[in-house]
């Protein structure tokens, strides 16, 4: 595989090469040498890439929902590679299914194992913007309510990024099942907070319960914002907006 170079950069195949974007950036290299599709599907050396891709195909399933799912923490903002990293996570959790046949593992197994739960909650989804190191308090749960209060809240404790004056706390909590896709998110009301705030204890409680359907997943993001004569702007720095699950 090789750069391309030139000012008008070439997609498809001339003389025996394939031209094609990676990464956003002109590539090139020899065309052929691949494996048919019948191949792919009869022969018996390509078990493991049938397995494979029926595995890939699963996961990616979940990652489209998933990212549909968390949707609202995000909206209005672009993440660079958000989709490969969660790839990678759900990848894992599927690898930790010791239940079912090489090719059939599937994500929901995996996170019913002990390390399955860890792997999710420890994940970062936002590596830009780590949430937990933005908010340095302790957060708790409410097993009945699902309110998530963060005590000792100081702003001039808050990691505010250049240029912001207020932050913005969401929470939620995403009730998903991995085996159906099926999911809903209950919402508290958001809470925006200036670098003075200083209050011994914020609740943020859903406006609605989980009703069952899946794994209920606590999600807490953050949000930066600037304002200007009064009106907040959010910014759209790489770490201006994060989510984690707690």
């Amino acid at each position: 595989m090789a750069k391309q170079k030139g000012i008008l950069p070439l997609v498809g195949t001339l003389g025996g090469i394939n031209f094609y974007y990676l990464n956003g950036k002109p590539v090139a290299r020899k065309s052929g040498g691949g494996f048919s599709g019948k191949a792919i599907k009869t022969k018996a050396s390509m078990q493991r890439v049938r397995e494979n891709g029926r595995e890939f195909g699963h996961c990616s399933g979940v990652n489209k929902v998933f990212r549909q799912a968390l949707r609202p923490f995000y909206i209005g903002y672009t993440f660079t590679h958000f989709h490969s990293r969660l790839m990678g996570l759900f990848t894992t959790l599927k690898d930790l299914d010791l239940i079912h046949e090489r090719g059939n593992r599937v994500v929901a197994m995996g996170l019913n194992t002990a390390e399955g739960a860890i792997v999710l909650k420890q994940f970062h989804y936002t590596p830009d913007c780590d949430v937990r190191q933005v908010l340095p308090f302790n957060f708790a749960v409410a097993a009945n309510t699902f309110a998530l209060s963060i005590s000792e809240f100081d702003g001039k404790r808050v990691k505010f990024i250049a240029g912001a004056t207020h932050i913005k706390l969401m929470y939620g909590v995403l009730d998903f099942n991995f085996d159906t896709l099926a999911f809903d998110l209950h919402l508290a009301t958001p809470v925006v907070l200036d670098k003075d705030a200083n209050i011994s204890n914020v609740l943020l409680t859903p406006n609605s319960l989980p009703l069952g359907i899946g794994t209920p997943l606590s999600v807490l993001g953050v949000r930066f914002y600037q304002a200007i004569d009064g009106v907040l702007y959010d910014l759209q720095a790489k770490n201006a907006l994060g989510f984690v699950v707690v």
